[in-house]
């Protein structure tokens, strides 16, 4: 090869044609197909993040007035607009704001909001409400109606959370994409996993036990076989978070066929001294998810993602007598996308002058934007997964 077209052909390769579809196909096989579909990335802040130190009214005098020593200083808010700032430790997020990528959601929430972390959990996992028990998620049962394989949803985590287990497929759990694929790339396993026959497998019992050993040992070897394909450019955090979505990101520009990912930060449960602590894990969030960003825009990825943050609750408007805030309502939600409708602040500021009992009141139901993810953006029907026809907001 001569020296011009060997630099060349390099240059090419150094801006990412080594990871085309081609390439690909060339690395797992003639039966490899990359996922071209929409996907969506789901965010948890566990423990009930303090949405009104993190979307800030910092022009409203009742804030100052309910958390004399917690409220953020005006020097400490970017300015977004309609008179809302966000937290400055979350510059990241902000340039994503400010660049047209980001929809914020005010007053989400729930009729009758309960305030225990499991049970208000378990209402947005399941898409319930508040007086009714299901034990199947949301994300479960859109993969139990619209998909095959429990590899299509990925939780980044050792355990699975109740938002995606479905009756017929579950999403698997996948806390490092190695790890997983070791821990069932055992000959015992192996050898079971590829001596199931019909007889087997139409046995109640143990040929569910069968089944889910095949599956599990076809996952772990599909996700493990794509984590080594694409080797992440930007800089994350070192943080969980970070790595975890390091590794999504990965997996997406491996062409894997997964449509929904799930990663969760916790820490949010600030009933004492709040303000290092959430300034600390927003920062880190918005750190994190800036590089998520970064790194699907470098290969065209973005375009057909779309993230969304919740928490279980938000927390009272008025700070306590320990330097923290305690369980709340209503919050704010957050859409992160290339192409949505309604980017900026989508509904009305908080009300800090009208509240229940010292919680902000919804306006928003959350199934409302389940709903529009559900039937806008992943194309299916929202009224079969989440049993009834819900409001959807024109956000994707």
């Amino acid at each position: 090869m001569k020296r011009r077209s060997f630099l060349k052909r390099s240059s090419l390769v150094a801006a990412g044609t080594m990871f085309t579809p081609m390439f690909l196909q060339q690395t797992l096989g003639k039966n490899f197909k990359e996922y071209t579909g929409k996907r969506v990335v789901i965010i948890q802040f566990s423990g009930g993040n303090d949405g009104l130190n993190t979307i800030v009214p910092f022009l409203d005098d009742n804030y100052y007035n309910a958390r004399p020593s917690l409220a953020l200083k005006k020097a400490e808010v970017i300015n977004l607009e309609n008179d809302l700032g966000i937290n400055g430790e979350m510059k990241g997020f902000a340039d994503l704001f400010h660049k047209g990528y980001v929809s914020i959601i005010n007053n989400v929430g729930y009729p009758n909001p309960n305030r225990s972390h499991f049970r208000s959990m378990d209402i947005w996992h399941t898409a319930s409400d508040s007086d009714e028990y299901i034990s199947t998620g949301w994300l479960g049962r859109y993969l139990d109606s619209y998909c095959t394989f429990a590899r299509e949803g990925i939780e980044m985590d050792n355990t699975l959370s109740l938002s995606m287990k479905g009756n017929k497929v579950k999403g698997i759990a996948v806390d490092n994409p190695q790890t997983f694929y070791n821990s069932l790339n055992v000959s015992q396993f192996e050898s079971l996993a590829k001596s199931t026959d019909d007889d087997i497998l139409n046995e109640d019992n143990q040929g569910y036990l069968y089944k889910t050993l095949a599956e599990a040992n076809q996952s772990a070897k599909y996700v493990y076989e794509h984590s080594k394909i694409y080797k992440s450019k930007s800089t994350f955090p070192k943080s969980q978070l970070g790595k975890n979505l390091k590794s999504v990101a990965e997996m997406i520009q491996s062409g894997m066929d997964s449509k929904v990912y799930y990663a969760s930060l916790g820490g949010f449960d600030t009933h004492a001294y709040q303000k290092g602590k959430q300034n600390s894990l927003l920062k880190d969030y918005s750190a994190s998810v800036s590089a998520f960003v970064e790194e699907l825009e470098r290969t065209d990825h973005f375009k057909d993602t779309v993230i969304m943050t919740f928490s279980e609750f938000g927390r009272r408007v008025k700070q306590n007598a320990s330097g923290g805030t305690d369980h709340g309502a209503a919050n704010n939600v957050f859409l992160i996308g290339k192409n949505l409708k309604q980017p900026g602040f989508v509904n009305e500021n908080p009300n800090l002058e009208s509240l229940n009992r010292g919680d902000l009141i919804h306006s928003v139901d959350f199934r409302s934007v389940y709903a529009d993810l559900l039937d806008n953006w992943l194309s299916v029907s929202s009224s079969e997964i989440l049993s009834k026809k819900h409001k959807t907001l024109p956000l994707v």
